[in-house]
């Protein structure tokens, strides 16, 4: 009798998923969604391309596990954010994670959740969809946020919570765009810091 399979058929002995996806995170955040073709992600995996669809499915299955792994890695700043006292400090702590993340050395630059969206063509449109979504429900968390600090009197009655939040999410777009082109640390670190300079205050 031959020795029994304990492992998904096409996957290499020794397979360290975990790995894989974190390398996987890499392509898709370098070069979006489209970008990352299944030569440059096995090649970076150190998987085939039947150990891929074993282990994670198709190349859409395969990014939203990846999309997945940077929130809760390098993206877990935003969890963190929420957690501050303060609307002012929630606002702060996203542009600045914000700033550290995009600009982290021997990483892309950027944000995966905007460099993934850089999809021009139909099979892209699945990628846009899930990137879409998740840019919405990070603006939302921080809306239910910031509406606490305005039912608990830290922020004046009329401030437009989900305003406030689309502004706050909009400067993290923006800052990891411009993390993409080049721009330094300290530079976008001042620019957030101005942005926040006239923040609303109870």
């Amino acid at each position: 009798m031959g020795e029994r399979q304990t492992g998904p058929i096409g996957r290499p002995r020794g397979f360290d998923a975990d790995a894989a996806l974190d390398r996987a995170v890499l392509v898709f955040w370098e070069h979006g969604y489209e970008g990352a073709n299944l030569a440059t992600l096995t090649k970076a995996m150190g998987i085939s391309t039947t150990s891929l669809y074993a282990a994670f499915g198709n190349k859409e299955e395969l990014f939203r596990k990846a999309l997945e792994r940077y929130t809760e890695g390098p993206g877990g700043y935003l969890s963190r954010a929420l957690a501050e006292p303060t609307a002012l400090g929630v606002a702060t702590a996203i542009l600045a994670g914000t700033v550290r993340t995009t600009t982290r050395p021997a990483h892309p630059h950027g944000c995966l959740g905007v460099q993934g969206a850089l999809a021009t063509g139909d099979p892209g449109q699945p990628a846009r969809d899930l990137l879409a979504a998740w840019r919405n429900n990070g603006c939302t968390a921080v809306r239910e946020r910031f509406q606490r600090a305005v039912d608990e009197g830290e922020l004046p009655p009329e401030t437009d919570a989900g305003l406030l939040a689309r502004y706050v999410t909009t400067l993290a777009f923006g800052i990891a765009v411009q993390a993409a082109s080049g721009i330094g640390r300290d530079e976008l670190q001042a620019m957030a810091d101005a942005a926040l300079r006239n923040w609303p205050l109870s």
